[in-house]
């Protein structure tokens, strides 16, 4: 995925980020974790053969009415015995846990996310001098500045299935910080949202979508961040290039809505004007002297806030 050693790794790898995640639903089983990163906590119903969603701080829930009962995996898996099961943590935080011995993006570990549950039922936790979820780097916020509503920041499980499932709600006229991974996190990664159009929930947004609504893997936009040890916030948007498919029932339909980067400073960002104005530009048309054609052929545009500054992905 994309690595935070340099600009142009971000540019590079951002565009491939945009279309990954279509990903077998099925439980990822891994080898039981090492006796040495072994952290027990309470144990479940063991004749279920599941592990249940513990709610320790900072985990929230999702999709609760599916099969998964809150972990951050495809409505129709479950957390179970010898599974790795990841979660979905507060607007701004990232995932704390992971399988340690997964250092790069490869199948099958790039999904051994979250907490490991053990062939007794019992929920380990692969670092117990980690906390279960933790602040981002606070540099990016996302505002709703449009008409209609509610917008949906759907951020995907990563290691985990890659999935839309992490909700980020804005309300309208609000803001939400964003959870902006720095170098520590798992494999370098950055963060990766849909963005879904104004009034649609979090419930329907954030999950796999269908050609009947231009929602979750089929929203219109894309979105990414994360720093880099020099305190640089890469920070790019730009077209799903799902939606911009062949097959797509939305190829020709112009969103309702657009999608900029500003910066608090300008001064301190690179990369500006980075917008999409389908009122102004044609599908796929991205506003940057920088825009660049990624996976798809979907357009994106980056900005970099250096030195600590922030910058804001707004919906307008």
């Amino acid at each position: 995925m994309v690595s935070t050693n340099s600009k142009n790794t971000v540019l590079s790898l951002f565009s491939a980020l945009t279309l990954s995640g279509l990903v077998s639903s099925a439980p990822v089983a891994a080898p039981a974790l090492s006796d040495e990163v072994h952290h027990k906590h309470g144990h479940v119903d063991k004749r279920s053969g599941t592990c249940q969603f513990p709610n320790y701080d900072g985990m929230v829930a999702v999709q609760t009415q599916g099969s998964n009962a809150g972990w951050a995996m495809h409505s129709d898996q479950q957390c179970t015995f010898g599974s790795w099961c990841p979660y979905a943590c507060k607007p701004g935080q990232l995932m704390g846990q992971w399988d340690p011995s997964v250092t790069s993006y490869s199948y099958p570990g790039s999904q051994y996310g979250g907490l490991y549950c053990d062939n007794n039922g019992i929920l380990q936790t692969p670092d117990s001098s980690k906390a279960y979820c933790y602040e981002g780097a606070g540099t990016v916020l996302a505002k709703n500045t449009a008409s209609g509503g509610n917008v949906a920041f759907c951020q995907t499980v990563l290691p985990g299935n890659e999935e839309m499932l992490i909700p980020t709600d804005i309300s309208s006229g609000g803001s939400q910080t964003l959870a902006v991974p720095g170098p520590e996190y798992w494999a370098g990664t950055a963060s990766h949202f849909y963005v879904n159009p104004p009034g649609v929930s979090v419930d329907d947004g954030c999950k796999w979508g269908s050609t009947s609504n231009p929602w979750g893997n089929w929203s219109p936009y894309v979105a990414g961040a994360n720093i880099d040890a020099n305190k640089n916030t890469y920070v790019k948007i730009g077209w799903n290039p799902v939606y911009l498919e062949a097959t797509s029932p939305f190829k020709d339909s112009k969103p309702s809505f657009g999608i900029r980067i500003t910066c608090d400073d300008e001064s301190q960002c690179d990369g500006l004007p980075c917008s999409i104005d389908p009122n102004s530009q044609s599908i796929n048309g991205v506003n940057s002297a920088s825009a660049t054609d990624g996976a798809g052929g979907a357009g994106f545009c980056v900005v970099t806030a250096k030195n600590g500054a922030k910058a804001n992905i707004e919906i307008f």
